[in-house]
């Protein structure tokens, strides 16, 4: 069973029109995250999960719990991504302002309101970190995982954990593989980027502070001394298939960040096998 079998995509509420025309290249039932950004206003996000779901996918809205300025403005995100787009999954995650701009500090504060369940909600999607975390160690990002999976669970909900990006296939196989030894099962999505330029993926690499050492890079099939032209997965979505032959499960998949190039993602998964002979 190919690792592309169930993968996931994300997008941005601005591009919708790329979904529109990329839609009869992903495979029907498909999740599709929408990103939280901050220069996209609610009604922007919740549009877009309805466009999601009216294209035959399965919406997955994030939500930033410092981002978010009331305990009403969440509710009401969540009830109507509910009502109107049917979304039965969300994706929780801090976010990135230091200050909260409302009362949430976290995902267990937004969880523990109980406003998921209540709307349905059947699946939460957590951040993993396979290269680790810019104020957690090891040690409390895994405590602090737990908590939210015990959380989640209690609520009658179930987990998923998806990474960020990554252009290391190894950091990703340690990442899983520790994660399985500590007796973790719930499914996981490892992060893995779209095709794109060279230049942008670079660019979104250090604003989200993936690792992009020369020899990751290199191994990946990006030449710092060349930043012109386009790179893609095909190196790093082979080595996780080699090191994942003896896993093959349903909680097992890839999630795509295809940088606003929809289409251009769309079409390298549906020619990957044919690439897979590309040389290393």
């Amino acid at each position: 069973m190919s690792i592309l079998n169930d993968y996931s995509l994300e997008m941005t509420a601005k591009e919708r029109p790329e979904l529109d025309n990329a839609a009869g290249r992903i495979l029907p039932g498909t999740q599709i995250a929408v990103a939280f950004l901050p220069n996209e206003d609610m009604e922007s996000r919740i549009a877009a999960a309805c466009h999601v779901r009216s294209l035959g996918f399965e919406p997955i809205p994030h939500i930033s719990a410092r981002r978010m300025r009331s305990a009403a403005e969440l509710s009401d995100m969540v009830e109507r991504c509910a009502q109107y787009a049917g979304v039965k999954r969300v994706f929780l995650v801090a976010g990135d302002p230091v200050r909260p701009d409302g009362p949430f500090e976290d995902t267990l504060s937004m969880l523990r309101t109980g406003v998921f369940e209540s709307n349905g909600i059947e699946s939460v999607g957590i951040a993993g970190h396979p290269e680790g975390h810019p104020i957690m160690d090891a040690n409390r990002l895994a405590s602090f995982m737990d908590r939210k999976v015990d959380e989640i669970g209690a609520r009658g909900m179930a987990s998923t954990l998806v990474t960020q990006f990554s252009f290391d296939a190894q950091a990703l196989l340690d990442w899983h593989f520790s994660l399985r030894e500590r007796g973790i099962s719930i499914p996981v999505r490892l992060g893995v980027p779209g095709p794109a330029g060279v230049r942008r993926l670079l660019r979104y690499a250090a604003f989200c502070g993936v690792g992009a050492t020369t020899s990751v890079l290199k191994k990946y099939g990006i030449s710092l001394g060349k930043l012109i032209g386009l790179a893609g997965p095909d190196r790093l979505v082979s080595e996780l298939e080699q090191g994942l032959i003896a896993e093959r499960s349903d909680n097992l998949a890839l999630h795509f960040f295809p940088f606003g190039s929809l289409g251009a993602t769309a079409d390298w998964i549906s020619t990957y096998p044919h690439n897979k002979g590309l040389a290393a």
